[in-house]
């Protein structure tokens, strides 16, 4: 088939989940599928960039990504029935693009990445296919029942207009993808019928590694690190790190009887929101670390602590942090998210106890660590692999040609 795909960013380099996402896509189907990608750049990409996506497509169109927080975007969102987020990919010069690319080839369906950049695409007969990351409204909506009651009614609004703006979107189209069960649930309750196609995750580059036992490790006078990995631009990322360094992290001193115990916790520009938080020495802000390849990351901590309250999908670093064998402590949001198991391929807890005590059974009982760790890895091979998701997405193309 020949695939006009629209996506609201260039996914290289592979920075966040949707990057990878997009990126491992493409790379599968255009062994079968002639892919033309329409999207925006941000500024600090480059030729090089573009230049690694044209290795795995027919050709890429791209065109600037507008700032989003700007005077006059948040003007045009306040005097408008637009959202703040639909608003800032609101682009002229992406409609004429995919226009022009409409008119001089023939195309037999075409894939959109997210409901907001569907806006930009003009009327057709050809078939469009939609892919959500994420609800989007309950992403944001999750986030506000958090913040101050003194701006929460303004967010409130725009959340409306949100949701308002995806459910309609989620109409207008032939076919309609969710990443998750919980996903899907919220699309079908609204009378639509939808198709999973899953996040994945490269078993070979996040391969399978046997740990030295942790009590080994303790006894050997080696540190033992609870990472958590986030790029903190993200509402989720950052709700989650204070949780865990508020709540989580003492209540796990107070239950973890050996020392030489370490909250690693990785990201580029790490906020100093984030990090004045704690002083605790214990805790490791590491920048640096952020350059070096993820499974490293997971290969050298012992547990990843991944407590999600904000969002929805699967997150990529749950499923790398598997596929590598390194146990994941979250939330029912996300192991469910997964259908993973609480107890056999992952831990689960709601509360900052509950969290605390699983991340601690964990580092005091080898054979639930082996457990969890060769469960998760088998649940990765056989439902989460690329080369699955790939072969999920094309069977939705070909149900609507």
């Amino acid at each position: 088939m020949k695939i006009l795909m629209i996506s609201s960013f260039l996914p290289y380099p592979i920075y966040s989940g949707g990057h990878v996402r997009l990126y491992n896509l493409i790379s599968e189907l255009s062994s079968i599928h002639e892919i033309t990608l329409v999207c925006e750049k941000r500024d600090n990409q480059t030729q090089k960039d573009i230049t690694e996506v044209e290795k795995i497509c027919k050709k890429v169109i791209t065109v600037e990504r507008r700032k989003q927080w700007s005077s006059g975007n948040l003007l045009k969102t306040a005097v408008s029935s637009k959202s703040f987020l639909t608003t800032g990919h609101t682009n002229t010069d992406m409609k004429n693009k995919i226009k022009k690319e409409l008119e001089n080839d023939k195309f037999d369906l075409i894939h959109v990445e997210t409901f907001y950049i569907l806006q930009n695409l003009p009327e057709t007969s050809l078939p469009v296919v939609l892919a959500e990351h994420n609800v989007e409204y309950q992403v944001y909506g999750r986030y506000v029942d958090q913040v101050s009651k003194i701006i929460r009614p303004i967010l409130s609004l725009d959340i409306a207009k949100i949701k308002k703006e995806e459910e309609a979107a989620w109409k207008k189209v032939s076919a309609l993808i969710a990443v998750s069960e919980d996903d899907k649930k919220v699309m079908e309750a609204k009378g639509l019928k939808l198709f999973i196609v899953a996040n994945g995750v490269d078993v070979e580059k996040f391969s399978f590694k046997n740990k030295k036992p942790s009590f080994a490790k303790a006894s050997a006078g080696e540190a033992r690190k609870i990472l958590f990995i986030g790029d903190f631009k993200w509402i989720q990322n950052r709700d989650s790190v204070g949780f865990i360094i508020n709540d989580v992290w003492p209540s796990i001193n107070l239950k973890h009887k050996t020392e030489n115990l370490k909250l690693w916790i990785v990201g580029r520009k790490i906020p100093d929101s984030v990090k004045n938080l704690t002083n605790d020495p214990n805790v490791i802000f590491d920048e640096e670390s952020s350059g070096k390849p993820t499974q490293e990351l997971f290969h050298e901590a012992d547990v990843l602590l991944a407590p999600i309250r904000v969002g929805g999908g699967t997150s990529y670093k749950i499923l790398e942090s598997m596929s590598c064998g390194t146990p994941v402590v979250t939330t029912p949001l996300s192991a469910e998210s997964l259908n993973a198991e609480n107890g056999k391929n992952i831990l689960v807890g709601q509360t900052a106890d509950e969290l605390a005590n699983q991340t601690v059974k964990l580092l005091n009982d080898n054979k639930l660590y082996e457990k969890i760790s060769k469960n998760a890895r088998e649940l990765i091979e056989k439902k989460y692999t690329w080369k699955k998701i790939s072969n999920d997405l094309d069977s939705v193309y070909k149900s609507i040609i």
